[in-house]
């Protein structure tokens, strides 16, 4: 059985290559703390990938149930290469974790799909706090590096 490789590319890797795109952020206020390190670490990402600064929109909704609109409204603009998608959700103690979480995750995947644009998704679902602010710098980082990624495979198929 082939298994593929699962490794990370190398920054040095053409598929990394962000001189040419522009990327759309949608991130979500709720949670801001959290969202905010996501967004710092994104946004230093997409530079390190050679995103240009002006080349970067980034807008900012009430929370993870609004995400997907936005995303919609950026895709329908046809200026973007690929979006992102930047928001926190922690389990409470009610049914409404499990709604957000289906919800903003389904109208992201539609988005997608419905405007065939690549949006990375990092929309955190996680039992506490702590366990989001481990992921928040990494899961920053990791959005840009698929959105610029994706961008450039559907460019060249």
């Amino acid at each position: 059985m082939l298994i593929a490789d699962q490794g990370t590319l190398d920054a040095t890797d053409s598929r990394l290559n962000g001189k040419k795109l522009s990327i759309g952020i949608v991130q979500a206020r709720f949670n801001a703390g959290i969202t905010d390190a996501l967004a710092a670490a994104c946004k230093a990402e997409l530079l390190a990938l050679g995103v240009a600064e002006k080349n970067i929109t980034l807008v900012q909704v009430p929370g993870a149930l609004e995400v997907p609109l936005a995303l919609m409204a950026m895709a329908d603009k046809l200026k973007f290469d690929a979006l992102i998608a930047l928001g926190c959700i922690i389990r409470g103690e009610t049914y409404h974790f499990e709604l957000v979480a289906n919800e903003s995750g389904a109208g992201v995947s539609r988005v997608a799909l419905d405007h065939q644009i690549p949006i990375a998704n990092a929309i955190l679902t996680t039992e506490n706090l702590d366990q989001a602010l481990a992921r928040q710098t990494d899961k920053g980082r990791d959005a840009a590096r698929v959105a610029v990624e994706m961008a450039n495979l559907l460019e060249d198929i």
